[in-house]
């Protein structure tokens, strides 16, 4: 959906994005990966305007914080 703004499970091209953000005390749609707001990655939101289906999806840069977080396990 990210790449083609074709939703996978209805075809549908009516796709809004909600970007991601660090507000205040971590709020918004990021993944805390350290103690401040500044250690943050954001996610971004790609949602379909035809049936609902929502995907996230973290910026490239922000894929090695996660990576290195404490929080993170696989």
């Amino acid at each position: 959906m990210k790449n083609q703004r074709i939703c996978p499970k209805c075809n549908g091209s009516d796709i809004v994005i909600v970007d991601g953000y660090c507000g205040p005390y971590g709020t918004g749609n990021n993944i805390m990966t350290g103690a401040t707001i500044f250690s943050s990655a954001r996610v971004d939101r790609y949602i379909c305007c035809s049936c609902g289906y929502s995907e996230e999806w973290i910026n490239r840069e922000d894929i090695e914080k996660v990576k290195g977080s404490k929080k993170s396990h696989r």
